[in-house]
């Protein structure tokens, strides 16, 4: 997590998308339409693991436009010879909603 968090900072849309797995992948450019977004910092705040499957609770701070704002998610991951790639995420606030 902390190393997909540190290639949003700088901006390394080839590490992101090579941790990202294969099905879920997005296919568009990552950082087109991010409205310069300036990430400021990470708290993981929960993580399960077994062999080959993983969970990660995180809140995200970063700007946009001069304003604080904060992402809150659950993020999936999954193991494969030995690598682990990102899933998906659900962000727990929507579902409060």
């Amino acid at each position: 997590m902390r190393s997909r968090y540190t290639a949003y900072v700088l901006r390394e849309e080839g590490y992101l998308k090579a941790t990202w797995y294969g099905s879920s992948r997005p296919t568009e450019p990552l950082f087109e339409n991010d409205h310069g977004f300036k990430w400021i910092g990470l708290t993981v705040c929960n993580h399960e693991q077994d062999e080959n499957w993983a969970t990660v609770e995180f809140i995200a701070r970063y700007k946009a436009n001069g304003r604080a704002h904060r992402l809150h998610e659950i993020s999936r991951f999954t193991r494969e010879n030995g690598r682990w790639f990102y899933l998906d995420g659900q962000f727990p606030e929507e579902n409060q909603k």
